[in-house]
């Protein structure tokens, strides 16, 4: 081989060596949660106070209603127990009383009940009051069944996800879509909240400690949660290409120059 061809080739191989190393992550951008003042001998607090997740138009309610009075209880019991060993989401949304647009639930011999604007401990106490006036010595267990999430973007697992807490955390959140990938953007995770005026968007930085303190920190049903990919997910995709292509002409000039020999 020629020595022009073979300083030709090495360039190329170096070309593609620095177009590959730069499309790595830095591991800096990778930690949650990055500050100094974490230590292993003393905890940190962050105060961030939990809010009660008040009940909106739209919302399944799950309601359970106990009592000596077997036969009474089956009228308000419309939530099959198998569905709730199950754990097919479906079957609880459809077994469960829906909040209609008026903020109401529709309870068999109560009638209407308005829950719009309750705790889910606030509706549980009203429903146990209606219920009482029915049933003697009633006990009723209220739970919210449409506490869903959406994942999406750089994580490894997207989708939807239902939870079956009144509390959740983004990283809880995140931790059911198996949690971001190496490309993730730490810094520019987008959550989009449903509200009365419509959506609303903010970006939120997990690397940042204070995170912790915000009130986004929790979420709320039919949160979505996106992830941008980072820049060096593109570079490292093109520099697997351009891979391709360097091994093909470093395999054309052995080649011709094996061919040249002979």
């Amino acid at each position: 081989m020629r020595p022009s061809t073979l300083n030709t080739l090495v360039r190329v191989v170096l070309c593609a060596a620095v177009w590959w190393l730069s499309g790595c992550v830095a591991q800096q951008k990778l930690p949650y949660l990055q500050s100094k003042e974490y230590s292993t001998q003393n905890p940190v607090s962050a105060p961030n106070e939990r809010r009660a997740y008040r009940i909106q138009p739209s919302d399944v309610l799950s309601i359970r209603v106990q009592s000596v009075q077997p036969a009474l209880n089956e009228i308000f019991n419309i939530t099959d127990s198998r569905a709730v060993f199950s754990g097919d989401p479906s079957n609880l949304f459809l077994a469960g009383y829906s909040v209609d647009e008026t903020g109401s639930i529709n309870l068999p011999t109560v009638g209407k009940l308005k829950v719009e604007g309750l705790t889910i401990d606030g509706a549980q106490a009203l429903v146990q009051k209606e219920v009482g006036k029915y049933v003697r010595d009633a006990n009723v267990l209220v739970k919210l069944l449409s506490f869903k999430v959406t994942v999406l973007g750089e994580v490894r697992a997207p989708g939807r996800y239902f939870i079956y807490n009144t509390q959740a955390t983004l990283l809880e959140g995140l931790g059911l879509a198996g949690d971001l990938t190496e490309f993730g953007n730490r810094q520019n995770v987008k959550l989009i909240r449903q509200t009365d005026n419509g959506s609303e968007v903010v970006l939120l930085d997990l690397t940042d400690p204070n995170l912790l303190k915000s009130k986004y920190y929790y979420l709320l049903p039919n949160d979505a949660l996106y992830v941008e990919p980072l820049a060096a997910r593109t570079t490292r995709g093109n520099a697997n290409n351009l891979g391709l292509v360097f091994a093909g002409v470093s395999s054309l000039v052995l080649i011709l120059s094996y061919l040249k020999v002979f």
